[in-house]
């Protein structure tokens, strides 16, 4: 059989490879009940209550019809009502949302419980369960709140049903949303051997696929799918697991060599369509103290079609003498671009265990052009197109008239084809013009990425005071410090492409003359890459990538000028940006210009730069990272602690501390500000919770929901951007200021909701064109519930329409320390 050794692994053992599992962290796009993406024909139900209660009124946060779906029958004692939500096609399903019958306060239905069953053909339906196996899922206490509910184990699926449940007889409505993002894999199913327990030291460790939705009968699981494909990679340890409340070897599925009974572990997996196989990555455990080791050896089979033969065996070899550290790793196999449908692999034992945590693959689809020719590609359409034996078959008319009524319907098309292009046109046209009714010519929105446009400023008006909003008592009028004649005021970015090579945000610096002061940049240590342990991709731009990856015996490298807030032994979390090899030579040279700019940020509220590895491809940078991970996420999962006390078992937050981590914000920024670098994106996403000021929230798909993406080219933070950035392109402090703004009032909100949750992303563009025309219509954000009204006057100042009247970052970091804590 053909044979292909692995003679590279030292490379592959670098981790720094791209990792592709479907993120379920990362994977929470909402998928288009609340905005209609997901149209009526597609939300169905077993029955309805009445016309305004129809299955197409169950969509989350809207309130058309009587406000929510609402069933016909009694959800008790048959519970057998449910809301139907069809995707077309399959789905990473990660979070689900519910909500109740508001209908304006008039309504008083909701569902306190519900059951979720899923399918991936329509045909076969599954009953989703958590880890523990319980298929209850807590819905909502009242009407109106929004009740999310991770998932966990996410799903596969195509179709989705929400079964109300209640304990006695009584009407319940239900609004719903889905989150997730498209499963591209095309994977439907494994077949693998039940996994084993491991007993150590008397301890059982249950290494069973136990998220597995299929079927399983004489030791084999087979039509459906697990762990092996859910996106999360287990650790060095298999007794240790990421998850709560679970028990040991969770996160790996293991096989015995001696209850298994053969030397290999054979697993085989079924895609839907044939695709063009070019790698396959397994993340496998290698704790050899422990009788556990990565497999030695790989054959794959492939079968083209269902009907088709199978291949010869491709036999790939993994040496051994790699094998020696006992981190896990991830191995990647090149399978040659091979077509199939059905692969069929079995993975040979090293030791007397064989531990797993996730097995993908990196495929394309195929069409009948790129797929061989002698494989047929499944045609779903083939029985209604073929002819059957008997009937007549029509033969084709070449006569003058079908051409002729060719041509005709090939104009008609054409000139709806033009037709449209020019509504499309028109529709842009007027959407971002909206902006100029002043009588003076505006930069058009998409025009943002290209070049920074200068207008020529208004007349200056006092602006009159908006609604609510008496002038701020505590802070004097900023006044900006002297500049040096090189830097522009408030110092103004020259620099408008705001997404890095890698996909993070970049800060904006002006050219300062090589005589300023601290001008040079710091020297950067190179890092070893062997010193790097890839852990899971956080993001990727158009030329690279971020990785979060750990540095072990962080106290052994002095390069890394210790200490760090991490335990001795422990290892170091860090992010890497990777520039890929085939980058450009701009993207090369604005990638090291990023690596100088950070090399120059030293403040305990900004992440640092610890080193790079620029000696040779791919190049990368290091910076700083924290186990607890970004702001955003840390809040988002806390309630505000009550004056009361804790009024149920969520983790809380308090007011004082919520202070005191905007006032680290605020320090950092200063510091920033006083070295005349504009941020450009400052939100919570882009601080780390020990507070530290990051910039690759926007290489994030988790935050993708948080950017404005403008025909393609680029993507903008709208939503947290002052006006005259959206409209103008132009990026200062003052900017910074107002964006600081919006990061307080999410944290005061405890990042429940994004900014002007209520507006789509063309009404915040249009919010922004009233406040350039400063006709009172302008829309501010509400103040947070929690916020005292001083601290709100404060935010209200950082959005002053007038970018000179904003307060500076040195008076809003002493307000925070000095007044704020004070406020009731």
């Amino acid at each position: 059989p053909p044979s292909a050794s692995l003679s590279a692994l030292p490379v592959i053992r670098m981790l720094l490879m791209p990792w592709y599992p479907p993120p379920a962290a990362q994977c929470r796009y909402a998928l288009g009940m609340e905005d209609g993406t997901i149209p009526d024909s597609d939300v169905t139900a077993s029955s309805a209550w009445s016309d305004s209660t129809e299955a197409k009124h169950g969509r989350l946060s809207t309130g058309e019809g009587d406000g929510a779906w609402c069933p016909a029958g009694a959800v008790f004692p048959s519970e057998s009502e449910y809301l139907q939500v069809d995707l077309h096609r399959l789905h990473f399903l990660a979070l689900v949302g519910t909500q109740g019958r508001h209908a304006d306060g008039h309504g008083q239905e909701f569902t306190r419980n519900y059951r979720l069953r899923y399918s991936r053909d329509g045909v076969k339906w599954l009953t989703w369960t958590d880890h523990w196996g319980q298929d209850v899922v807590s819905g909502n206490q009242n009407t109106y709140d929004i009740v999310l509910k991770d998932l966990g184990p996410p799903i596969v699926a195509r179709m989705v049903r929400f079964y109300p449940l209640a304990d006695r007889v009584m009407s319940v409505c239900l609004r719903v949303e889905l989150y997730g993002c498209l499963w591209d894999d095309g994977l439907e199913a494994y077949t693998a051997p039940v996994g084993h327990i491991m007993h150590l030291s008397g301890i059982p460790i249950n290494l069973n696929d136990s998220t597995y939705d299929g079927s399983t009968e004489h030791g084999m699981q087979f039509g459906g799918l697990g762990q092996l494909c859910d996106g999360v990679l287990g650790g060095n340890d298999f007794t240790q697991t990421k998850e709560l409340r679970v028990w040991p070897g969770y996160d790996y599925v293991g096989w015995s060599r001696e209850a298994l009974g053969q030397g290999s572990v054979d697993i085989e997996f079924h895609f839907k369509l044939p695709r063009i196989f070019n790698t396959m990555q397994v993340h496998s455990n290698n704790r050899h103290t422990q009788g556990v080791r990565v497999f030695n050896k790989v054959e794959c089979q492939f079968k083209p079609g269902i009907l088709q033969p199978w291949s010869s065996p491709l036999t790939l070899d993994v040496p051994l003498e790699d094998l020696k550290d006992p981190s896990s790793r991830t191995i990647s196999l090149p399978l040659g671009a091979r077509p199939a449908q059905i692969l069929r692999c079995k993975f040979y034992f090293a030791d007397r265990w064989l531990l797993i945590s996730e097995i993908t693959f990196l495929s394309d689809a195929v069409d009948a052009h790129s797929f061989p020719p002698n494989v047929p590609v499944p045609n779903p359409e083939f029985a209604t197109n073929t002819p059957r034996p008997g009937l007549p078959v029509a033969k084709d008319d070449s006569s003058n008239t079908a051409i002729l009524i060719g041509c005709l319907v090939g104009i008609i098309l054409l000139l709806l084809a033009v037709i449209a292009v020019i509504l499309w046109r028109q529709y842009w046209k007027k959407l971002l013009s909206k902006v100029s009714q002043l009588g003076r010519r505006l930069v058009c929105v998409t025009e943002l990425v290209v070049e920074t446009l200068k207008v020529f400023p208004p007349v200056h008006e006092e602006p009159p005071p908006y609604p609510g909003s008496p002038p701020y008592p505590s802070l004097s009028p900023p006044v900006s410090p002297p500049l040096p004649p090189s830097v522009p005021h408030y110092a103004e970015a020259d620099i408008v492409s705001l997404q890095g090579v890698s996909g993070n945000n970049t800060y904006a610096v002006p050219a300062l003359a090589s005589s300023s002061p601290g001008a040079d940049a710091a020297p950067v240590p190179e890092l070893s890459r062997q010193c790097l342990i890839f852990k899971e991709k956080l993001g990727e731009g158009q030329f690279g990538e971020v990785h979060l990856c750990e540095i072990e015996n962080p106290q052994d490298l002095p390069i890394l000028e210790f200490p760090f807030n991490v335990r001795k032994g422990r290892p170091l979390l860090v992010a890497v940006k990777i520039l890929r090899p085939d980058a450009s030579k701009n993207a090369r040279n604005d990638f090291l210009k990023e690596v100088k700019i950070l090399s120059r940020l030293k403040d305990p509220n900004i992440i640092r730069l610890l080193g790079v590895c620029v000696s040779n491809d791919p190049l990368c940078m290091v910076t700083e990272y924290m186990e607890c991970g970004d702001l955003n996420q840390y809040l988002s999962h806390r309630v505000l602690l009550d004056k009361t006390g804790p009024s149920n078992d969520a983790p809380t937050v308090s007011y004082p501390a919520l202070i005191s981590m905007a006032s680290q914000i605020a320090s950092g920024m200063k510091f920033l500000s006083s070295l005349n670098f504009v941020h450009r994106d400052l939100a919570t996403r882009n601080c780390l919770r020990h507070i530290k000021i990051a910039d690759f929230g926007m290489s994030r798909n988790l935050y993708a929901g948080d950017y404005y993406r403008i025909q393609g080219r680029a993507v903008l933070p709208i939503r947290w951007m002052a006006w005259e950035c959206i409209l103008m392109g132009k990026f200062t402090t003052a900017s910074d200021v107002w964006a600081f703004g919006v990061t307080l009032w999410e944290m005061l909100s405890v990042c429940q909701e994004q900014p002007y949750s209520n507006l789509t992303d063309e009404q915040v563009i249009d919010n922004a064109g009233e406040f350039f025309r400063d006709q009172s219509r302008q829309v501010y954000l509400g103040r947070p519930a929690v916020c005292p009204q001083g601290l709100y006057e404060l935010m209200l100042s950082c959005w002053n329409r007038d970018c000179k009247l904003r307060p500076s970052f040195s008076d809003i970091h002493s307000f925070l320390t000095e007044d704020a804590m004070n406020m009731v």
